[in-house]
């Protein structure tokens, strides 16, 4: 199986799931209703609520199993794009070539939409009839570690402090290991944990995403630079106008390929040796391969 194949199968299904469980929560407040699907089903590639599948799939477990963990997550990730381009933070008027939530229903209301899919985030995984009730406390737990002040939060609170300073290439990677590989490490912990998966496996696909997160926002940042506005469906060189540290900034344009290049092998060798270990899931493994393609510049 391909990456497009799994998405063909499985992604149709887990948007039908996703946007019914909204509609679920929130029955009577229409603006606030509109604001969160505008959002939601905003285009993206869905790459963390897929990983949850993926791993799901390749550990041998039901992936349907997945769909309350993977939603859960991207009504966070969702979230946190609703926060990060209002006024306050990068002041973004566009995202995924769309006007952004706060430019079409305003301040308030966006900031209320981010909020109610964050809440709706952990209603949905305490709410699952399919997943044990000891594996969604700890899912409830890593997600909530993944989102908030040891996770996407404090990369946040780094990166919007960083502005002030020129951060080392280590203190960059660390920012963005929590800002943005926090929620993608944790849609493969996640699918590992609702499949039982043994140790060396959930290890070894671990340390994947880790590089797979790192890799993702080298390639954001490099986008900002060497695509133009209809490719990145935002504002281009938006980071140099707010003095961000980028891995351009640091390294520039050619050392900041190089370091992605090295970053992508890294993640390679992860599903190599994974590979090794589960000769007979190569099938599998092909979608996490082809999932490094969206990273390469």
């Amino acid at each position: 199986m391909n990456l497009s194949e799994f998405q063909s199968e499985w992604m149709p299904r887990f948007d039908a799931y996703l946007y019914s469980e909204l509609d679920a929560y929130v029955p009577s407040q229409e603006n606030l209703h509109k604001a969160m699907a505008y959002s939601l089903m905003g285009g993206g590639k869905r790459i963390r609520p897929l990983l949850v599948l993926a791993t799901l799939s390749l550990a041998g477990g039901e992936i349907s199993d997945g769909f309350a963990a993977a939603a859960a997550l991207e009504y966070i990730h969702t979230y946190s794009l609703i926060h990060d381009d209002l006024p306050a933070m990068d002041n973004d008027d566009y995202r995924r070539g769309r006007l952004t939530s706060h430019k079409v229903f305003g301040e308030s209301t966006a900031i209320l939409a981010g909020d109610a899919l964050l809440t709706a985030a952990f209603e949905t995984l305490a709410e699952s009839s399919v997943i044990s009730a000891d594996k969604k406390v700890k899912l409830i737990g890593l997600l909530a570690k993944a989102s908030g002040p040891n996770g996407m939060i404090a990369g946040q609170m780094d990166d919007v402090e960083g502005e002030k300073k020129t951060l080392t290439l280590e203190e960059l990677k660390q920012v963005h290991d929590k800002k943005t590989g926090a929620l993608i490490r944790y849609a493969v912990t996640a699918g590992c944990l609702i499949a039982d998966a043994d140790e060396p496996f959930t290890t070894e696909m671990e340390e994947f995403s880790r590089y797979l997160g790192l890799a993702y926002q080298i390639h954001n940042d490099l986008k900002d630079v060497v695509l133009d506005e209809a490719e990145t469906g935002k504002t281009i060189h938006h980071d140099a106008e707010l003095n961000k540290n980028t891995y351009p900034s640091l390294l520039g344009v050619t050392g900041a390929i190089q370091e992605l290049n090295g970053v992508i092998h890294q993640a390679e060798d992860c599903l190599d040796r994974v590979a090794l270990s589960y000769g007979d899931a190569e099938d599998k493994i092909n979608v996490f391969r082809q999932l490094l393609d969206y990273v390469r510049i």
